[in-house]
């Protein structure tokens, strides 16, 4: 797993160089794997590379959900530049309602980056701080330079609708409830609630069993990130099922919970450390990925860029 792993074009020829981004390649509907969550939440797999991690194969896509409603269908997240098209074309199998919404977990170019490509009539939600951050584009920290996508596009595919704290979409059995906890994978990490079908999606502060990548440039955090999870933990109840950010599986908040765990006993390995006079480059040699986590799938990073990127970020939060 390398940290650019999450942002597959960047390693496609998909304008992670700075100065030349680029769409993907034409790709067909049929790379899209789907999956049917509930009856009328679909999950869209797949998009860019497929790599091997802890056992089993994840896309550099993030994974999109669909939520058929009476009115239309709500998308939650849109895959890499390139993958909006496929998208939409396999939702055309599924469904003859028009998309009506895109919400965006976060800022990172494998989860908006076929905003473009959806009908400039959709509205796009996102928290209010990563719409700001999609207005830039940010370098990914430890990672790939992001395509300038809305700067390129004259800011369409931007989000037109915010939230702070929590926002609610829809009614009755077709809410969502969108969740701000704090900061983690970036800093406008949202949490997408379906309560009245038990679904929860995570975005990449939950992307897969491993170590995260912590975007500080774009507000992340390692400190905060178990406690982020911690807060999410305690507000969300009654969600039997889990969709992470690109993990080829659901899974549940009982994995959530493990995660917190890991996380948690990560950021306090590499605080110990600083506190007992090591350095980073001990930490990143030393540090073995617990049993207890290797047992339940977790992948082996300690050879690998997230994890020298993860103790740099919580080593240089934690200070003196």
């Amino acid at each position: 797993m390398k940290r650019g792993l999450v942002f597959g074009a960047a390693e496609q020829g998909g304008g992670g160089q700075a100065g030349a981004p680029q769409l993907q390649p034409a790709a067909p509907a049929a790379a899209i794997q789907v999956e049917k969550i509930r009856n009328n939440l679909i999950l869209l797999r797949g998009g860019g590379k497929t790599v091997p991690l802890g056992g089993v194969s994840v896309p550099n896509a993030g994974n999109t959900l669909a939520f058929v409603t009476a009115n239309g269908v709500v998308v939650v997240d849109t895959k890499l530049p390139g993958w909006g098209k496929p998208v939409l074309d396999k939702l055309g199998e599924i469904t003859d309602k028009p998309v009506t919404t895109i919400i965006n977990t976060h800022t990172h170019f494998d989860h908006v980056g076929g905003n473009l490509e959806f009908p400039a009539t959709v509205e796009v939600v996102a928290h209010e701080n990563t719409a700001e951050l999609m207005r830039g584009m940010r370098p990914v920290t430890g990672g790939p330079a992001q395509p300038s996508i809305f700067k390129e596009s004259r800011g369409r595919g931007l989000p037109g609708r915010t939230f702070r704290e929590k926002m609610m979409l829809g009614e009755g059995d077709e809410r969502i409830e969108l969740y701000y906890f704090g900061r983690a994978h970036t800093g406008g990490d949202a949490w997408v609630v379906f309560p009245a079908l038990g679904v929860l999606h995570t975005g990449d502060v939950f992307a897969y069993k491993a170590v995260p990548v912590i975007d500080a440039s774009n507000g992340g955090s390692g400190v905060e990130y178990p406690r982020t999870i911690a807060r999410a933990l305690a507000a969300l109840t009654n969600i039997d099922t889990v969709v992470s950010g690109h993990y080829q599986a659901t899974l549940s908040m009982d994995d959530l919970r493990m995660y917190w765990d890991f996380t948690r006993e990560f950021v306090r390995a590499v605080q110990s450390a600083r506190t007992a006079g090591r350095t980073i480059d001990d930490v990143v040699e030393s540090w073995k990925l617990p049993e207890r986590f290797a047992r339940e799938g977790y992948a082996d990073v300690s050879h690998l860029r997230p994890l020298r990127g993860d103790v740099e970020v919580v080593w240089n939060e934690t200070g003196d």
